[in-house]
């Protein structure tokens, strides 16, 4: 934010007559996230502030529910299937929360959802409290919050172009990415303290008693119904084949789900790093940790770096050179044998990835009507759940049949390689211009 603004008292969402809306003040250079949508908006304000506490406490839950699940069977194939427990609800779920987010008012499905997850983790500690040790009964439970979470993100994402204008969307998708890394990287190392401090039953319920953040700031919010376009019929039911029938339609839309397909599937070398850590680094659990750890540092700071983005007017271009330079980081990864350089290129990746999200939500809330925004979230639930499980499949796969070296420098050169035909093939995506925007 610029010191005249500050010192002038002048909104920074406010632009001077005649000035195309969205374009920078002269000669301002932002470099940190643009903070105008949380000055401007007290909705959304609220809404960001409960989010970045809930990501916290469920990022808390989650390796709360990892760690009982060991302790009860001293199976880590036990521990992987609570994510698959989760996978499949959201991956279900996604498509038809997105439905319902376009048929009832949002504002009243993010409480429900949200009141729901809240009940869920409060009975995890009811239940830890009580020494109920049952696996099924975890897995339950996962799954549940999994149908949840997949009602309540569409809701959730819907809303935000209701609460401010469209030149501050960037700016809200860049600060909503700074709350889901941050209760990323916070939520689990928060949860491991409280657990080894004060058991699983402590964590559950600090995690239930962070939504009441969310949920404050939900029951704030106006009514959100879906605005329909004129001359629309009464009907309110909301179709998921219509909204996979009109993404058939938008070919810039569907770019933005292809450009993350080709990072998420063919440059994610997340289910090797136990792996290269010894084999490269002659590491332990805690060298995986750091190269977990890498990519989420790198998308925060992809969010609070993100004042350029601002000058950024052709979203499908920066798109696709954020893929490729993921790309492009993730294949030097896998040439490089020294950790601290292999960490900062896992930081590069992460930041690019972070700046291609923060384009395609902006693309998909700016493009879409609000009638449809509900299913095309739904839609993107599904891509980043199922994205990058199948690229781990595929990074295992090809790293069993060659080598972890192949299958992470490979893909990354994949990538880059898909991202570049991608790119030759939708000359409309290249063109997209956020202030005319055309699905």
């Amino acid at each position: 934010m610029s010191a005249t603004r500050q010192e002038t008292g002048e909104k920074a969402g406010d632009e001077p007559a005649g000035k195309p809306a969205g374009k920078p003040a002269s000669g301002e250079r932002r470099l940190f996230a643009d903070l105008t949508p949380l000055r401007t908006s007290p909705d959304f304000r609220r809404l960001w502030f409960g989010t970045s506490v809930t990501w916290v406490g469920q990022g808390m839950t989650a390796l709360a529910i990892s760690l009982q699940v060991y302790d009860i069977t001293r199976s880590s194939f036990s521990v992987g299937l609570v994510g698959l427990c989760s996978l499949v609800p959201l991956v279900v779920f996604g498509l038809y929360g997105g439905a319902i987010a376009d048929t009832v008012d949002r504002r009243k499905l993010g409480l429900v959802s949200s009141t729901g997850l809240a009940v869920l983790s409060a009975v995890l500690a009811v239940a830890a409290f009580a020494g109920f040790d049952q696996v099924w009964f975890l897995y339950a439970i996962v799954a549940l919050q999994a149908v949840c979470v997949a009602l309540s993100s569409p809701a959730r994402s819907s809303m935000i172009p209701r609460l401010m204008p469209a030149e501050q969307l960037r700016a809200a998708n860049a600060l909503n990415s700074m709350t889901t890394t941050f209760g990323t990287l916070v939520g689990p190392s928060l949860g491991g303290l409280v657990v080894g401090l004060s058991g699983y039953q402590s964590a559950y319920l600090i995690d239930a008693i962070a939504f009441s953040a969310s949920l404050y700031a939900m029951w704030r919010l106006p009514a959100m119904p879906p605005e329909r376009a004129a001359g629309a019929d009464g009907d309110k039911r909301a179709s998921v084949l219509d909204g996979l029938r009109f993404l058939g339609t938008r070919p810039n839309l569907r770019m933005t789900f292809f450009s993350d397909f080709c990072a998420m599937i063919l440059a994610h070398p997340r289910a090797l790093f136990p792996a290269i850590a010894v084999l490269w680094y002659g590491g332990d659990a805690r060298t995986t940790g750091l190269l977990v750890a890498a990519p989420a540092f790198g998308a925060l700071l992809g969010g609070v770096l993100s004042g350029w983005q601002g000058r950024i007017h052709h979203h499908g271009q920066a798109i696709l050179l954020s893929v490729a330079a993921w790309g492009t980081a993730i294949a030097a990864f896998g040439l490089t044998r020294n950790l601290w350089l292999g960490l900062c290129l896992l930081v590069v990746a992460g930041y690019s990835d972070t700046v291609s999200m923060i384009f395609r939500n902006t693309m998909l809330q700016v493009a879409a009507p609000d009638e449809m925004r509900g299913r095309l979230q739904g839609v993107f639930i599904v891509v980043v759940a199922g994205g990058p499980r199948l690229g781990d499949f595929l990074a295992g796969s090809v790293a069993d049949l060659a080598s972890p070296a192949v299958a992470i420098t490979g893909g990354g050169l994949a990538c880059v390689l898909a991202i570049g035909l991608l790119g030759l093939y939708g000359k409309g995506f290249r063109r997209y211009d956020g202030r005319a925007p055309v699905a």
